[in-house]
């Protein structure tokens, strides 16, 4: 019995993971949009790509939440762009509702699934996902640290010339301005970055890492990243669907951990078939904890705007 995950949106970055997934070969995944026949003809196109590529991943395009049902994995990529003369709360409270309504869909038809949450604000979604869903906090999970962990390893992996498999690093903290990498625990092949590269060059690569989003968003002109997104997605889909037990920054709902209460912010945790099946505590210097702590602050002001409490 091949393995189910569906993916809510069909855009860009729910197209661009649809295709990550039938090349895994591991799963039949279905893609769900609202626009009526374009999830359809995507799948169409990524079935026949198939036989070209040698995988047997069955891709279905659906409006129909029903052919979601007893999906292992849902992954929900749904939101609003920010429109000209739309406030940062309109945006919230519009991507609030559109998370809540699938929410509500997924658990109807996947009562035991695990959620991963891409919507931005990502850790206020994650929040609006969890609230809805009911589910223990193992089943809902936001994908944000995974990727700006891909963007600062990029960057030190561009600065040094090194391979970017040899880069190891962590970034915690909310998904926007105020994430926190860890440049302290960053390592070249076993090789701390501090002996690597001057500190004023490691606080400018730490800045274009919290701008990483912006940057590419500026530089297309319309629209944002989904390549190295929809990559980070599928990471945290191999650790849960093949029980890696391999631990990824990511956001989940803290409860204690770090000294912060009911709140998502991203942390490396160990991902398995459970979900998340264990929080690791880093050791934090005060500077570090203190960021981290402002990080936090930052997702509790849009939490607040939501109006829930978890």
């Amino acid at each position: 019995m091949r393995s189910k995950i569906t993916v809510v949106g069909a855009g860009f970055v729910g197209s661009t993971l649809v295709q990550r997934l039938a090349e895994r070969d591991y799963a039949d995944i279905v893609m769900y949009d609202i626009v009526p026949n374009m999830p359809q003809g995507k799948a169409l196109d990524l079935l026949q790509a198939g036989p070209v590529l040698g995988y047997d991943s069955l891709v279905t395009g659906t409006n129909d939440y029903a052919d979601t049902a007893d999906s292992d994995i849902v992954v929900i990529t749904s939101g609003f762009p920010r429109k000209p003369g739309m406030s940062r709360d309109d945006l919230l409270k519009k991507n609030q509702e559109i998370v809540s309504q699938v929410t509500e869909q997924i658990v109807r038809y996947s009562p035991n699934t695990i959620i991963i949450v891409v919507t931005n604000p990502l850790d206020a979604m994650a929040h609006v996902a969890l609230h809805v869903s009911g589910f223990p906090r193992e089943r809902v999970i936001g994908m944000a640290g995974v990727l700006d962990t891909a963007r600062f390893r990029t960057f030190i992996a561009q600065e040094v010339g090194a391979s970017v498999r040899d880069v190891q690093a962590y970034v915690l903290g909310g998904h926007g301005d105020t994430m926190v990498p860890l440049s302290r625990l960053c390592t070249v092949a076993g090789l701390p970055i501090s002996q690597l590269i001057a500190a004023e060059r490691i606080e400018e690569i730490v800045q274009r890492t919290r701008d990483g989003g912006a940057e590419i968003v500026k530089l297309l002109g319309n629209g944002s990243a989904y390549f190295a997104p929809s990559a980070s997605v599928l990471q945290m889909i191999d650790s849960i669907l093949l029980d890696k037990k391999q631990i990824v920054p990511c956001a989940v709902h803290l409860e204690g951990e770090y000294g912060l209460n009911h709140l998502f912010v991203g942390v490396p945790a160990q991902l398995g078939s459970k979900g998340i099946e264990k929080i690791i505590e880093i050791e934090l210097t005060d500077s570090e904890r203190a960021a981290l702590q402002k990080s936090a602050s930052a997702v509790q002001e849009l939490v607040d705007v939501l109006g829930i409490h978890n």
